[in-house]
């Protein structure tokens, strides 16, 4: 069976953060989840971390949307992934990572 492009930019998420010894999991996206959480969930160096994964032209939901904010306004990680910066994730944790860790 053929990937979706979307499900192509996630296997590249869990790879990159299983590269990196992140803890992460990928919420079940039914009426038993939380509606609107983020694709993938992860715990780096003590920080908490949720990726909404998009392809293509893909936009968040407002749902999504009140949902990173939410991470954001927590003190989390909230980030939007896509084909367009995959390849950027890793140095884009490091440096959020390394940012959260001088301001404690």
């Amino acid at each position: 069976m053929a990937m979706t492009p979307e499900a192509k930019v996630k296997k590249k998420v869990k790879e990159t953060l299983n590269d990196m010894g992140a803890y992460f999991l990928q919420p079940i996206g039914t009426g038993f989840g939380a509606m609107g959480a983020p694709d993938i969930v992860a715990c780096y160096k003590g920080c908490f971390i949720g990726i909404e994964c998009k392809a293509g032209k893909g936009k968040t939901t407002a749902l999504q949307e009140f949902n990173l904010k939410k991470i954001d306004t927590n003190g989390g990680l909230a980030i939007v992934i896509n084909e367009m910066n995959v390849s950027q994730l890793m140095e884009l944790i490091e440096q959020w990572v390394n940012t959260v860790q001088i301001k404690t």
